[in-house]
């Protein structure tokens, strides 16, 4: 019997690895829809960073800056759903659930392993607000690559994550003339209650 049947985590983290050998860019990229407290939607691209196995229904890691327009929206409403899809695979995965900050020490370490330049770049990007032109974003860049010279960068207190803990977990994969195949998982408990859906 397939091992990851009865496992969304682990079903997921199999489709995940075949994206990997066959998409040709960023097979962790995501769709990140959040809604404002009143119910207005947004819709954006993110990278997954992690796929959590040790609580309970697992969880979906990305971050961000929490100023930007998705953190303010997370914090005031943490609720969120993500769409994969990999056009090579024909497959693509729906999330949706609760949102939780991750740790101050899961952000750290996520920050710690980013590329230098990704670093100074989380200082000086205003994420979401108004940009009085490309010059004003180098010039900040150019401020804080001063500013911290070679040494250590810290992590902003604006910079950090958020863990979606699913709830259902919709598993789509294309099939002849349009009846594709569909499998969601309902979180139930400690396990997960599966059915099929018409496509």
């Amino acid at each position: 019997m397939d091992s990851t049947a009865e496992d969304p985590i682990a079903r997921f983290e199999a489709w995940m690895a075949e994206a990997a050998r066959s998409e040709p860019n960023d097979p962790n990229a995501v769709c990140l829809a959040t809604a404002t407290p009143d119910g207005r939607p947004s819709a954006r691209m993110v990278l997954l960073k992690g796929v959590d196995h040790d609580r309970p229904g697992g969880g979906f890691v990305f971050y961000t800056n929490l100023e930007s327009r998705k953190g303010a929206e997370l914090l005031a409403n943490p609720h969120a759903a993500l769409c994969f899809h990999w056009k090579t695979l024909q497959r693509s995965v729906r999330v949706e659930g609760p949102v939780e900050p991750v740790s101050a020490e899961e952000a750290d370490a996520y920050y710690a392993s980013r590329a230098r330049g990704s670093r100074i770049g989380a200082w000086a990007s205003r994420q979401s607000r108004p940009l009085e032109g490309r010059w004003a974003l180098e010039r900040a860049v150019a401020d804080y690559t001063l500013k911290f010279g070679i040494g250590e960068i810290p992590r902003p207190q604006h910079w950090s994550g958020f863990r979606v803990r699913p709830q259902r977990i919709e598993f789509w994969r294309d099939m002849p003339f349009r009846l594709h195949d569909r499998q969601v998982f309902h979180r139930d408990g400690e396990g997960w209650r599966i059915e099929a859906l018409y496509p």
